[in-house]
């Protein structure tokens, strides 16, 4: 569980743009070099102790794993109206 607040705000727009690619019909390999991309770049601009980008990986591998985040929401259907005066 994630519990510093940079490394969920990281998280966040990590998962966001993951979810995003897929409603634009990226393939799950490419889903998974946006994530090594991210933790990359991570890495390399020290924005983060090591650790907390290790649980970062760990979080987002799970998310990515999971195939209940990639369903479409279903938007629910508009009550008929009534012809009532």
């Amino acid at each position: 569980m994630l519990q510093d607040t940079l490394t969920i705000r990281f998280y966040q727009k990590l998962t966001d743009g993951i979810v995003e690619m897929w409603n634009r019909g990226y393939r799950f390999d490419e889903l998974r070099m946006y994530l090594d991309g991210y933790l990359a770049a991570l890495r390399h601009s020290n924005a983060m102790e090591p650790y907390l980008i290790h649980r970062l990986e760990d979080e987002a591998t799970r998310f990515l794993r999971d195939p209940s985040n990639f369903t479409e929401m279903l938007q629910p259907e508009p009550e008929p109206e009534s012809d009532y005066y």
